[in-house]
């Protein structure tokens, strides 16, 4: 009994699984992006932690025609999984149905396809972005004293978590009718693009209690704006942003932000290669999974911090 116990346990060692190298592909829609970049050092860095998984990233650079050369790439390469962070949302019918139609497992990082339900073999690590345009508005709306005008900054149009997070807001204030909405446009989650959007609001003259941007980096934006303006962020308008990453906590500790929503990067990031992997090999997975969101103020910021 021993003796078969040995020989299952050599052969099990030695199987395929156990022996062959992992390679998947990981296309992200933009490594210039900050929030994106630190999720590619976050996978990279899990990576490192598996033996025998190697990772191919590939920046599709903003462009969904490069995103999908990309993919059917890695299908060519006949890489083990695929990881995908698209470029656009509502644009990725095309690389669900390659990854299928070669039976590669498929995985979709921080923003889910747009597409009602996703196919077999085909998976989702990511947070609910209408939570976090919840827990953001309803933090502004209670330090605006529930009256006053907003200003809601909004990501890339094409991109799901920017329609999402506005949806959270604005299903927030829908129980506050005294704050009004004056102002709703995109600075495409860029720093600089927030500060013109934020520069040119204040030059309108329109009176902006508060800004609720749909990115930290966004949201940092616009209080640089405020401070050349001569104004002051967190007093005389309040600024909210969403990620929670290192620049959006340091933005809290200098009041820069009143509020900002941590979007936990690092588990989006190694549940993305986990599910991957438990898909390549035929283990037990949940297809979808959701990481919470949790509100982040100048009270808890430093729980954030990471040594």
């Amino acid at each position: 009994m021993k003796k078969r116990f040995l020989s299952l346990m050599f052969a099990a060692a030695f199987s395929p699984l156990a022996m062959a190298d992992v390679h998947i592909g990981v296309s992200i829609a933009q490594v210039d992006d900050v929030f994106l970049a630190q999720m590619r050092d976050y996978m990279a860095a899990h990576a490192k932690e598996l033996p025998g998984v190697t990772l191919q990233f590939e920046d599709a650079q903003g462009d969904v025609v490069r995103q999908l050369n990309q993919v059917q790439n890695f299908t060519a390469q006949g890489m083990d999984a695929i990881i995908v962070n698209p470029v656009d949302t509502s644009a990725t019918q095309k690389i669900t149905a390659g990854a299928v139609a070669a039976k590669i497992p498929l995985v979709y990082v921080n923003r889910r396809p747009t597409e009602a339900q996703l196919p077999e073999g085909v998976g989702y690590v990511g947070s609910d972005e209408v939570r976090s345009g919840e827990l953001q508005m309803r933090y502004l709306a209670e330090r605006m004293g529930g009256k006053g005008n907003l200003a809601i900054m909004l990501g890339l149009l094409s991109n799901d978590a920017t329609h999402s997070r506005t949806e959270g807001v604005k299903k927030v204030l829908k129980e506050f009718p005294d704050i009004h909405v004056v102002e709703e446009q995109s600075a495409e989650w860029q720093r600089s693009k927030a500060m013109d959007l934020m520069n040119n609001w204040i030059l309108s003259g329109k009176k902006i209690d508060a800004v609720a941007a749909n990115a930290d980096e966004m949201a940092i934006g616009a209080s640089m704006a405020i401070t050349q303006a001569g104004l002051q962020p967190g007093k005389d308008i309040l600024v909210g942003g969403s990620d929670g990453g290192p620049a959006g906590l340091e933005a809290i500790k200098r009041d820069q932000l009143a509020v900002t929503v941590y979007q936990d990067n690092k588990g989006q990031a190694c549940g993305s290669i986990d599910l991957a992997l438990k898909m390549i090999r035929k283990e037990p997975y949940t297809a979808q999974l959701t990481i919470p969101y949790q509100l982040i103020t100048k009270a808890n910021y430093q729980e954030f911090l990471h040594p």
